[in-house]
């Protein structure tokens, strides 16, 4: 009798890992097709792409201190540039009112921030820089109050244009006055471009016109 007993429970031992075993496999096998292709290639893992910031979250104010709110500006390309009233780049404010005049009305508008960060080359005050670009270049063209566009008082406007976590395309530095950030028609930051990069400089006006 106890010979009895002890077959029995061997072929009760037997039996459950056999049948952990099918489990087992099974399990394998459902692995194995939600991780390959049709063709028995491993499938390429998804990851997170991270998602571009857009400028339409921002609102600013412009020289007059009346409040700018870029949602308004949804489905045109922008130009943010940084300006500066005494640095040896400052005549190009000549070719921005030039590319703001020809592309205008082609939902297209720059957009300028003056900053006094690099060689203290932008001294005056919001109303006598609205008077020296009226006066010397005749700007049209929307122009911010005074800001700081790097360092630790950088406005929130440019931590979003400089920092890839934020934009979601690429991380950047302001390196000197008249820097240029292109702004999509979807409010999404596209491409950077060098403060020597004049305002009419094909590359610009290539991606103005979508070519």
């Amino acid at each position: 009798m106890k010979l009895f007993h002890t077959f029995t429970g061997v072929v009760l031992i037997l039996l459950a890992c056999n049948t952990k075993s099918e489990e087992k496999k099974s399990e394998n096998w459902e692995h194995f097709v939600e991780n390959t292709n049709e063709n028995g290639s491993v499938k390429t893992p998804k990851t997170n792409t991270m998602e571009q910031g857009s400028i339409y979250t921002f609102k600013v104010k412009d020289l007059s201190g009346n409040e700018f709110d870029f949602a308004a500006l949804k489905g045109k390309k922008i130009l943010i540039v940084n300006t500066a009233s005494e640095c040896g780049l400052t005549p190009q404010y000549e070719q921005l009112q030039a590319v703001y005049e020809k592309y205008k009305d082609s939902n297209f508008v720059i957009v300028g921030f003056p900053a006094n960060n690099f060689g203290a080359q932008e001294p005056g005050t919001n109303a006598e820089i609205g008077a020296f670009c009226k006066k010397n270049y005749g700007v049209t063209f929307p122009m911010m109050e005074k800001i700081s566009v790097k360092g630790s008082n950088m406005h929130v406007l440019y931590q979003f244009l400089t920092q890839k976590s934020k934009n979601g395309l690429k991380d950047s530095e302001v390196e000197w006055n008249f820097q240029k950030y292109l702004i999509d028609e979807k409010g999404h930051l596209a491409a950077v471009m060098s403060p020597r990069v004049l305002p009419n400089d094909t590359s610009i006006t290539n991606w103005i016109e979508g070519k």
